[in-house]
């Protein structure tokens, strides 16, 4: 059967789905799949965590080297996110550089981050102005059933909260935990009409790339936002998606306070 073909069949079934007010799997429209965090998965990273998200399973690791800060931060250490999709993860990824959609991953990823302040960079300062901690977030798409954006940034925030400073190593004293203070929390909404999917599967993306994902701090205060497709967002059903987030990501927090 024709790829094309395919995914029409899928369309029309998740849109009759959602005719009926249902989802194709069952699930609450603000209710994500099951959810597994496995911390410490990779033995030679500094801070590792495997996530599966449904279907979907991402895998993080972190690695640490001194480096020179930014000239406009001498007094911070420094965080790069990366993120690789492989071919292996889904039909739709190609071999090659890094195209839009793992540029735009690692830059969701990073702003909740970032924008948190979950990483206390000041204490990644070995010499201010001269050398300080980088923190490489290395985010691998091993299996893509929907929702990398969710799946991506829990793995990354529980690999940093495991993470350990290889100072003994590089011979700048001890060894010490990494300082996190906060656990931003993504979470990604379909938007199909006047409705929205929590959480989407692969299947449900097939009706559009019109997303919204939505992270907060654990103050339930937004510090980030990415809106995905070219469409106008009804100010209810906004308000709707911002409750919806903030009571999704309280509880994978949770999840992340478990581990």
């Amino acid at each position: 059967m024709p790829e094309d073909i395919l995914v029409d069949i899928k369309r029309d079934y998740v849109l009759s789905k959602l005719r009926d007010n249902e989802r194709i799997d069952g699930r609450g429209f603000d209710e994500f799949r099951n959810v597994e965090i496995i911390p410490n998965v990779v033995e030679k990273a500094e801070g590792s965590a495997l996530v599966k998200l449904g279907n979907t399973q991402v895998l993080v690791g972190v690695k640490m080297q001194p480096g020179e800060p930014y000239p406009d931060t001498p007094d911070k250490g420094v965080i790069i996110v990366n993120a690789e999709l492989v071919p292996l993860a889904s039909p739709t990824f190609e071999p090659g550089p890094p195209d839009e959609n793992s540029i735009e991953l690692a830059r969701v990823v990073d702003r909740g981050i970032r924008e948190s302040e979950a990483v206390d960079l000041s204490k990644l300062v070995i010499e201010e102005g001269e050398k300080v901690w980088i923190v490489f977030v290395d985010i691998h798409a091993l299996d893509d059933d929907g929702n990398l954006q969710d799946a991506s940034a829990l793995a990354a925030i529980a690999a940093l909260m495991n993470t350990k400073v290889p100072a003994e190593r590089f011979e700048v004293g001890e060894d010490f935990l990494l300082p996190v203070r906060d656990l931003p929390v993504s979470v990604t909404s379909l938007v199909v009409g006047n409705k929205y999917l929590a959480d989407p599967s692969r299947d449900e993306m097939s009706v559009g790339d019109m997303t919204l994902t939505i992270t907060t701090d654990k103050e339930d205060n937004v510090v980030a936002m990415q809106k995905s497709g070219g469409y106008l967002l009804d100010k209810k059903l906004f308000d709707e998606l911002l409750d919806v987030s903030i009571n999704c990501a309280r509880k994978l927090r949770e999840k992340l306070k478990e581990i």
